[in-house]
């Protein structure tokens, strides 16, 4: 993780992290075709791994599955407040999402 990360940035990202975990992730609606699928999940921060059957082009291709989302977290500290007589500060330990990734099938035949 990067310690120049901002806690601005560490608190959008608990806030996405805790948004993908409460929503169902990777629906895909049959308003959308194979490209705005990817899309949109790469929108919501995924890397969005592609499995497909069949060699036609992506506009031609059908979402057949959208599966095993992945979240990877990691723990930070998050230092608050000035420093006490001893020199210890107080901290809370704070999830952060590092990375999101998620499986698209589709039929291209």
């Amino acid at each position: 993780m990067r310690p120049s990360l901002t806690l601005a940035t560490l608190a959008a990202s608990v806030a996405v992290g805790f948004g993908v975990i409460a929503s169902p992730a990777g629906v895909a609606s049959a308003d959308e075709d194979a490209q705005a699928t990817i899309s949109r999940l790469q929108q919501e921060g995924y890397t969005v791994n592609v499995d497909r059957v069949g060699s036609k082009s992506i506009q031609d291709c059908v979402v057949t599955s959208v599966r095993n989302p992945q979240t990877q977290t990691d723990l930070i500290r998050d230092y608050y407040g000035k420093k006490d007589e001893n020199g210890n500060r107080k901290y809370r330990i704070i999830e952060v999402v590092t990375s999101q990734s998620i499986s698209v099938s589709l039929d291209c035949t």
